[in-house]
């Protein structure tokens, strides 16, 4: 892997310091969380003094010359030259060590980098993870290159062997323990230190007390599992670093979006914590990189030296004619928080399918006693518009699906009905456990109380759903709708029908396979209902009543593809809850299965 220029830079009086001011300049190009970091550093300079902190120039310029002086590249052209760093890794390396508290210890603890695929951040981190190993003064310093797995960890650590194998100033004062691509430690017997791969899957660890914590591909940890690791272990260390860098994500209640936020804040000056550095890249609102190449710089802060604009073109033209490469291209070469990794539908294209949904957020203009009439007014009307359509569905043509679920997972109850057109009118609604509804709401990072409030969601007594709530509203929507059919899910179908006899409400449940293979019952099938819900929101001819928790729902679904390209909806890899869809779209699949001329293949079941 390579990274930098092989030349190196003139050197400035504060390269530290001139690259924040070309950034706020407008000289260098940069993000708006880039442009907040450089912000603080400059009111730092002016400030800190009153916060116990000063700026140590010497201290940088030594971390910042150590690349250059003793570290090699490794890979292609660049192999064996010296690492000089580019401006934004001098930003990031002399505030990391030049930083300084009143005891003489370096101010920052933890540090969070976010940037464009390519940008060169495994060299850098392991080059930082060097440096605190054999130049930092710390006797038995333990470095890590710390993943959830082993071959992750062994990504940057990699990077950091091949340093040492180039650097005759390392090879000669440090001890490689393996061989090959199977080194797993290196010793620096002089003070007693080590740097080595870490994994939380590893067996037999003992607890790490880390000097020095690098952690790599942050998006991809599905727990905070290893950052919790290494602050656990630096309560004993005088000054210790935990290092993390990551590409963007597609999960909004990850550990990776937790230090976006938190650093994003930081940088600006919303949070105080002195103790925390940030250099998150990101591209200013509104700016589309499908579209204006003059914004790629701001996600990739290497552009022109580690990765050429050329390659971005070529990432770019491939997802324009697959789309399901745009989101990881957004995510990964433009910095593009997405709603999932492979989502099944943009946000975009589903919110034109909604009816009745207000405006996300309050605008300011509304302030003061008048403008909350507006507000409440803009709320009444799409309320009136969800009216409407309930009202477009009674006497029409309608089906019905319905996902169950235990103790954590949402039930819901889909309902659709087709028109004269074509088109196809729909509405959803949910329940969940009232007892654990705070402790789930924080689990899953979304408001269910407000929604509960607002009706949207429907709150069972206990800590499982009730499914006679659900049965007696169905019963409701059955005398308003006239219901066909209900396509089910089969589990803990026969808790449900239990509940149905018990209200002695008679209605049609027809079976719908969740999986790869065709349901023998039914003829239903995932793969095929998919492509029909696809084909409604691509053509315009699906309208469903506004509901947030749907919304969620739609914008959490990814997709699962087998060998012959069918696809169904895969709840394992979602990143968030998708019960919603699911009945929405098993509703749709039967009511357009009615359309056939053929006898249905199903198997119709009386109940009650």
């Amino acid at each position: 892997m390579t990274t930098g220029h092989t030349t190196k830079p003139t050197r400035t009086s504060d390269p530290v310091r001139a690259y924040a001011r070309a950034v706020l300049s407008g000289k260098s190009v940069a993000g708006p969380h880039v442009r907040d970091a450089c912000r603080r550093f400059i009111g730092d300079l002016k400030f800190g003094r009153a916060r116990g902190l000063r700026w140590d120039l010497k201290a940088a310029q030594r971390a910042i010359d150590f690349f250059h002086d003793v570290l090699h590249l490794n890979g292609g052209e660049f192999e064996g030259k010296p690492f000089a760093l580019l401006p934004w890794q001098q930003f990031v390396v002399g505030s990391i060590f030049g930083w300084k508290r009143d005891d003489d210890t370096r101010r920052f603890r933890e540090v969070y980098i976010e940037a464009g695929k390519g940008s060169g951040k495994s060299p850098l981190a392991a080059g930082i993870g060097l440096y605190m190993l054999v130049a930092d003064g710390e006797a038995r310093a333990e470095v890590y290159a710390a993943a959830t797995r082993r071959d992750q960890a062994m990504v940057l650590f990699r990077d950091a062997v091949a340093m040492v194998q180039l650097s005759p100033a390392l090879a000669s004062r440090t001890t490689l323990s393996g061989r090959d691509d199977r080194v797993w430690n290196i010793a620096y017997i002089k003070s007693g230190s080590f740097f080595r791969p870490i994994a939380s899957d590893d067996s037999g660890q003992s607890g790490p007390r880390p000097h020095c914590g690098l952690i790599d591909e942050v998006h991809e940890h599905k727990s905070p599992t290893v950052i919790n690791i290494m602050r656990a272990g630096k309560k004993g260390r005088r000054q210790p670093l935990i290092l993390m860098i990551t590409n963007s994500g597609f999960d909004r209640t990850s550990v990776c979006y937790e230090q976006h936020e938190y650093g994003s804040r930081v940088a600006s000056g919303m949070v105080d914590d002195d103790a925390y550095f940030a250099y998150v890249c990101a591209l200013d609102e509104g700016e589309e990189p499908f579209d204006d190449e003059a914004c790629w710089i701001k996600a990739n802060p290497s552009l022109g030296s580690t990765i050429e604009n050329n390659y971005l073109r070529e990432q770019v033209r491939q997802a324009r004619g697959m789309p399901s490469l745009e989101s990881t291209v957004r995510r990964l070469n433009f910095c593009q928080w997405v709603d999932a990794a492979d989502p099944w539908i943009s946000a975009d294209l589903w919110c034109k399918c909604e009816v009745g949904a207000p405006p996300i957020a309050q605008p300011a203009s509304v302030d003061g006693a008048d403008g909350e009439s507006k507000w409440a007014r803009v709320v009444e009307d799409a309320q009136r518009e969800r009216d409407a359509l309930f009202e477009r569905m009674k006497g029409r043509r309608t089906a019905g699906g319905l996902d169950l679920s235990g103790t954590r997972d949402l039930t819901a109850l889909a309902i659709a009905c087709e028109q004269d057109d074509g088109s196809v009118d729909a509405l959803v609604e949910f329940w969940t456990p009232k007892d654990t509804l705070r402790d789930r709401a924080q689990h899953d990072r979304v408001p269910y109380e407000a929604w509960v409030k607002a009706n949207f969601l429907h709150a069972s007594k206990g800590r499982a759903v009730d499914y006679g709530d659900v049965v007696r509203r169905l019963a409701t929507l059955d005398a308003e709708f006239a219901i066909g059919g209900i396509a089910f899910d089969p589990y803990r179908i026969k808790y449900f029908e239990r509940d149905l006899d018990d209200e002695s409400l008679s209605i049609k449940l027809i079976p719908h396979g969740q999986g790869f293979f065709r349901a023998a019952e039914s003829g239903l099938w995932m793969p095929r209902s998919i492509e029909q819900m696809e084909q409604l929101v691509f053509e315009r001819k699906l309208r469903v009543a506004f509901n947030p928790c749907l919304r969620w729902n739609v914008l959490s679904t990814v997709t699962e593809t087998d060998a012959k390209n069918n696809r169904i909806f895969n709840k394992r890899k979602a990143t968030g809850r998708i019960d919603g869809l699911v009945a929405l779209t098993m509703a749709v699949a039967l009511l357009l299965e009615g359309k056939n001329e053929r006898e249905p293949e199903y198997q119709i079941f009386f109940v009650g």
